[in-house]
């Protein structure tokens, strides 16, 4: 993985990040509407991801032109930022505990294809740049390419649960995210990682 941060211009990256924390934003606003109203543990943990994935491309933002010292800091504070949804979607699934139903299977679908389109674009937009300015473009292609797969999983509990009326495909579908945010992390942590050792 290169780590060059000469390799994307600040100004050609720009305006690609600010296009995908739009679309993160305006996605989050969308399925955390659905997720509450058919009661989906997984939509929940997903639209965090995308109200996370805005905040993390509105601090790229902010970082570019930075040094690769400071690049690496910040890289360092999104892994971080890449746990919360985690959390917050293991409080939501003790919650259901609470009201064992399964969510709607059809807007849970239809959610997670509309999804998957979105993460779909922001992945092919970022990819072009992911080893411009380190770890940073790092963590925002990382977020777009596993929110795909998340995505998908989401899917799968929509059609799952069609045929086995239940909360449990919701359930692991949201474990799922969350294993897929904790290895996210990991990945920027390292990026970071090197981008520090190669500063100096």
């Amino acid at each position: 993985m290169s780590l060059n941060p000469a390799a994307t211009p600040p100004a050609a990256l720009r305006p690609v990040v600010a296009r995908v924390a739009a679309l993160n934003g305006a996605c989050f606003v969308v399925e955390i509407a659905v997720a509450l109203a058919i009661a989906s543990v997984a939509l929940v943990m997903d639209s965090l991801d995308f109200l996370e994935d805005a905040a993390i491309n509105l601090l790229i933002l902010a970082g570019l032109g930075w040094s690769a010292r400071n690049r690496a800091r910040l890289g360092t504070g999104l892994a971080f930022l890449l746990i919360l949804p985690a959390l917050a979607g293991a409080y939501a699934a003790w919650d259901k505990f609470s009201d064992f139903t399964p969510p709607a299977p059809l807007p849970l679908m239809l959610t997670g294809l509309g999804a998957f389109a979105v993460n779909l674009a922001c992945a092919t937009m970022l990819a072009k740049h992911r080893s411009g300015s380190g770890s940073l473009t790092r963590a925002a292609y990382l977020s777009a390419r596993n929110d795909t797969v998340a995505n998908l999983a989401v899917v799968a509990a929509g059609l799952t649960t069609v045929f086995v009326p239940s909360p449990w495909p919701d359930l692991i579908a949201a474990g799922l995210i969350a294993i897929l945010n904790a290895d996210s992390a990991l990945d920027i942590l390292r990026a970071a990682a090197a981008e520090r050792r190669a500063a100096g």
